[in-house]
């Protein structure tokens, strides 16, 4: 997948913004504050429909503006498509493809795949497990449709169990008829939405270890580990057990909406030993297995957004990291930096074509 142009209207601090790529390297460089980032968020909108920073869409509309618009030429293998994505002050947000609205945001998903690696993926280390959860289930989505709208349906139906026991303590009533009645597809959509993370993980785990190898010299082992109350019972059992407790903390307790991922160093957890060097190698090489695994299950090799990706790595591990670059072949890759020099220098070393923008 090819992005070959793109323009942007009353996007965050862009008015209009105007672009035709690279399809290998494409460089975005200046100052902090010029809008490189907000680049590659509308890259990142055209892959997935949101922004990966977590804004509202309508607080990505330029101030003083009613709309924002993202438009892009798309390049795949036996077509070239239109990409257009419009964001109303008043209506809600449209995607089409080739002039034609997408029914369900959802169904975008997987069409453009993309990995962002950005200072953001800290919060991956440091914050809940529902940050990784997110991540987890976005790298999902990405290869399996019927994946998101299983998640979809379970996340709908605990919703609805929840309300009803909030109801049920408000009201100081209970009936176990009408909760039991949410059982199965909880059971039916979470079972499914397990294995496929159980499985996922199972195959990005050797690839993340493999990235971070490389990336550090091999002077530490790192692991992704999931992490499920149904390693340890059936869903069903889970819900019978759990019921006492969800009633008195009034929302479901246990289930696959409690998972988390757990990122190890030589069996710690990396956040609690990890220098800020090895943590950001090892999201590097958690999103560069993210991209060689997408690539795996899909057919289609997903574009590579990097920001500020340089930051606090050491000369070796930026030359490791341009040498994976070199030797993974990762398609079309978007990087900004600050200095325009120090981008021309790797650019250089990966020797493919690239245009760098000074923004």
């Amino acid at each position: 997948m090819i992005i070959k142009k793109l323009s942007l209207y009353n996007f965050k601090n862009h008015s209009e913004k105007k672009f035709e790529f690279s399809p290998q390297i494409n460089c975005f460089v200046g100052n902090n504050g010029v809008g490189k980032t907000n680049i590659l968020d509308a890259l990142h909108y055209l892959s997935v429909g949101k922004s990966f920073l977590g804004n509202t869409d309508f607080n990505n509309i330029k101030k003083d503006e009613d709309f924002f618009t993202i438009d892009a030429e798309v390049l795949n293998e036996d077509s070239e498509d239109i990409i257009k994505i419009s964001q109303p002050k008043e209506a809600k947000k449209i995607i089409k493809k080739n002039d034609k609205n997408y029914d369900r945001i959802a169904d975008h998903i997987g069409y453009l795949p993309s990995v962002m690696i950005s200072p953001y993926d800290s919060n991956l280390i440091s914050d809940s497990g529902e940050s990784r959860r997110k991540f987890l289930d976005a790298m999902i989505s990405q290869t399996d449709s019927e994946y998101l709208f299983d998640l979809i349906q379970y996340q709908k139906t605990i919703q609805q169990r929840n309300a009803l026991l909030k109801y049920f303590a408000k009201n100081r009533v209970f009936d176990k008829d009408s909760l039991d009645i949410y059982d199965d597809p909880i059971i039916k959509f979470g079972t499914k939405i397990f294995e496929k993370r159980k499985d996922f993980v199972t195959q990005l785990n050797p690839i993340v270890q493999n990235f971070y190898r490389i990336i550090s010299g091999g002077k530490e082992t790192v692991s992704v580990i999931y992490e499920s109350h149904l390693f340890e019972n059936s869903f069903g059992n889970l819900l019978k057990e759990s019921l006492e407790r969800d009633r008195m903390l009034t929302y479901t307790s246990k289930g696959i909406h409690k998972d988390d991922l757990l990122f190890e160093m030589d069996q710690i957890l990396i956040k609690k030993v990890g220098s800020q060097g090895q943590q950001k190698s090892f999201l590097i090489s958690l999103k560069l297995a993210q991209m060689s695994l997408v690539k795996e299950l899909t057919g289609k090799t997903p574009i590579l957004l990097l920001d500020d990706i340089f930051d606090k790595l050491d000369d070796y591990r930026v030359s490791q990291l341009i040498e994976l670059v070199n030797q993974e072949n990762f398609g079309q890759i978007f990087i900004t930096d600050t200095h325009k020099e120090r981008t021309e220098s790797v650019v250089k070393k990966i020797n493919e074509e690239s245009i760098i923008f000074e923004i």
